[in-house]
């Protein structure tokens, strides 16, 4: 996931998909626990993707701001 992708997403679109990494890694690391995830790079995978839609919707607010300031 790229950061240009998220930036061109609404901010109701980021926290859905927010909600929806969260829950895969809880799935991934459920699998992981019970032996049956494939590939243990998704967890961290999955970490970074989430960070990255966090910093995206924390830049949107913070622009937010700047323009209501501004006004």
């Amino acid at each position: 996931m790229k950061a240009s992708e998220l930036n061109a997403k609404s901010v109701e679109e980021l926290k859905a998909l927010e909600g929806d990494l969260r829950k895969q890694l809880f799935q991934n690391r459920f699998a992981n626990y019970t032996n049956r995830l494939d590939s243990t790079a998704k967890i961290p995978a999955t970490r970074k993707d989430i960070a990255r839609v966090l910093t995206a919707l924390r830049q949107k607010e913070i622009l937010a701001a700047t323009k209501s300031e501004g006004k």
